[in-house]
């Protein structure tokens, strides 16, 4: 049985997003707007190729485009797949409060059987 929440969700999306460094990445291109490998590199604890590895996992799940420019590319946040995650994330936060709701009032009639 199928809630559907599960097949809204894009797995390879929430991974990327799962981690910090890619996490931190996407508020730093927020926050500037736009950034290169060696930019954020120098705002970040970790070497210019593990940036770079990382802004390919979020370039393939659209959460950043690339553009070339010179010797790199510059990326920007894609608003619109950004958006799509936190739809996403509203969405199953939004199934877990009804889950979490009906085990509440489980955990209650079974209070209220004990107690009679």
């Amino acid at each position: 049985m199928s809630t559907g929440v599960a097949e809204q969700v894009d797995d390879d999306l929430w991974s990327a997003i799962g981690d910090p460094t890619r996490r931190r990445m996407l508020d730093l291109l927020l926050v500037e707007g736009h950034g290169t490998a060696t930019t954020l590199s120098q705002q970040m604890p970790v070497t210019r190729q593990a940036v770079a590895k990382h802004l390919g996992v979020l370039d393939r799940v659209g959460l950043v485009r690339g553009t070339p420019e010179g010797r790199e590319k510059r990326y920007r946040v894609d608003d619109a797949q950004l958006a799509r995650a936190v739809a996403q994330l509203a969405s199953v936060g939004s199934a877990w409060d009804a889950r979490l709701q009906r085990i509440k009032r489980i955990a209650e009639a079974i209070q209220r059987t004990r107690q009679d």
